[in-house]
């Protein structure tokens, strides 16, 4: 395995984890300890690691060339009812998780766009911060995809009306009782329907953070 396609994979990894301790964080914050009680506010990969969606899936997309990358890992835990906000609790804990995969892109993004990191780096520790860009704003973007199981149906249901919000939560419960038929027949229809439209935007967010066009994966 070639070191680029090993960091590639790391990063992303590493993103994901990152990624799900901010919603056992937030959840902690806000009153449910859930994620904390068993263990699952650390960064080390070994909680949180799906070995499908963590290892397997990424491999082979980069292995195989296939021009697309994402994964997941194994969700953090949280009691909703636990939550001080009823309202808001949900919405908060699910946008934490893009919300820390931006913070992550913004700041290696600025270190690349104000040619910070050319200067004490060069060029490799350019290529290798735009990965991370990449890779986060990626999952960013997927994760607020408001389809169930992704974060971006719990922060949309905060955001309905009575009816609507029940009608999300119907939504919710069909998809998670079909598990991974639903899962599969979505990333399907994601990778060949979806990508290139989601790619596109992809591209122009990197490339307005960075000010480089998106040449990789």
């Amino acid at each position: 395995m070639e070191p680029i396609t090993l960091f590639i994979i790391l990063a992303l990894i590493f993103s994901i984890v990152i990624h799900e301790v901010a919603h056992g964080f937030a959840a902690d914050r806000l009153g449910d300890p859930t994620a904390r009680l068993q263990g699952r506010l650390t960064l080390n990969p070994i909680s949180h690691v799906d070995p499908l969606g963590s290892i397997i899936i990424p491999g082979l997309l980069v292995l195989t060339g296939a021009g697309i990358l994402f994964g997941w890992a194994k969700p953090v835990p949280y009691n909703p009812y636990n939550l001080k906000n009823q309202r808001w609790g949900e919405a908060m804990v699910a946008g934490a998780g893009p919300a820390v995969n931006v913070l992550i892109a913004l700041f290696f993004g600025l270190l690349i766009r104000f040619d910070v990191l050319l200067a004490f780096g060069g060029a490799e520790m350019v290529a290798l911060a735009f990965y991370i860009v990449y890779i986060n704003v990626l999952l960013a973007l997927f994760n607020m995809i408001p389809i169930p199981p992704l974060d971006g149906s719990k922060i949309l249901r905060a955001f309905l009306p009575y009816k609507g919000m029940m009608a999300m939560q119907r939504f919710e419960a069909a998809s998670a009782q079909y598990g991974f038929l639903f899962l599969f027949g979505f990333i399907f229809l994601f990778v060949f329907f979806l990508w290139p439209y989601f790619a596109a935007l992809l591209q122009s967010i990197v490339f307005l953070i960075t000010g480089q066009a998106p040449g990789i994966l």
